[in-house]
């Protein structure tokens, strides 16, 4: 039986009429997240392998997060943690030269609030992309994590080459299936600001394309397809894993060049929570062997 999100993404179930309306939609457009994705949601994200859902989260939820995920991130700096439950703290440095914790784990785990907010109503069309019978994974994989990109010396990841998260699949021995990244935003950001640049329908390549079209995280130059997800802040972003998709250094420098966002997986099948004895994934041990430029 297929899952309600095999469905959606398949752009095959779709006809000629279908697609030519995707076509006449502008790239970025921003759509409202309601009871229930429409249909042309659903063959926008079939077609283009993305959706921006127009500040799903307020300004005082937007401020709660940040407070609660600088908290964290403060706690954790405190106690020199450099694990939690498996998943590595990734530690840079902010503009004075303190230490800036630039993406952390398990935030829900340890934030009854982020929890709660988590599992609104709201998001309930989200979760139904993946199946009636879907979770929130934030206490599996790498649970709800949440990024602070900054352009500075000594930063960590300023910039993140072309990839797709087929990968990360191929490495577990099975070829790479329908894959949705869900994720909120927390800064304005524009063209200027860097951030997310993905090829809309590139999630529909073949398998030698996925492998070999780009080198994998080493590549940052544009590309003519390519288009920017700029965002406000409580923005919502759907965009299929399968997508060739980067995420740009800002123009800018310092703390006008900070991009905060957070991205949580939904998931299927066995439940497989982490804890303090969790082992660390590979792909993360590869992970340090990956130099951002």
């Amino acid at each position: 039986m297929e899952s309600n999100m095999a469905t959606v993404m398949d752009v095959k179930r779709l006809t000629e009429k279908d697609i030519d309306e995707v076509k006449e939609i502008p790239l970025d457009t921003r759509f409202k997240l309601e009871n229930e994705l429409t249909p042309i949601q659903k063959n926008f994200l079939a077609v283009n392998g993305y959706l921006v859902f127009d500040q799903v989260a307020s300004s005082e939820e937007v401020g709660m997060i940040l407070s609660e995920t600088d908290r964290l991130a403060k706690r954790w700096i405190d106690e020199k943690t450099e694990v939690i439950n498996g998943i590595p703290l990734m530690v840079g440095v902010d503009p004075e030269g303190k230490k800036l914790v630039q993406r952390q784990p398990f935030n829900t785990m340890f934030s009854d609030k982020m929890k709660e907010f988590l599992r609104d109503t709201r998001f309930e069309p989200i979760r139904r992309i993946f199946g009636d019978e879907a979770r929130v994974g934030d206490e599996e994989k790498d649970g709800l994590v949440f990024n602070r990109y900054i352009n500075i010396e000594g930063g960590r990841r300023p910039q993140l080459g072309w990839h797709t998260d087929g990968l990360r699949d191929l490495f577990y021995g099975r070829m790479p299936g329908p894959m949705l990244n869900v994720g909120m935003h927390f800064d304005e950001i524009t063209k200027e600001d860097g951030g997310l640049r993905l090829i809309p329908g590139s999630h529909n390549q073949g398998f030698f394309s996925m492998c070999f079209k780009k080198a994998y995280f080493i590549s940052h130059k544009e590309d003519p397809k390519e288009i920017t997800v700029e965002t406000k802040p409580g923005d919502l972003t759907i965009h299929d894993g399968r997508l060739w998709h980067r995420v740009a250094r800002s123009n800018k420098t310092g703390w006008p060049s900070l991009r905060r966002t957070m991205f949580v997986p939904y998931l299927t099948g066995p439940y497989e929570p982490k804890n303090e004895n969790s082992k660390m994934p590979f792909y993360h041990k590869l992970d340090k062997l990956i130099k951002a430029g």
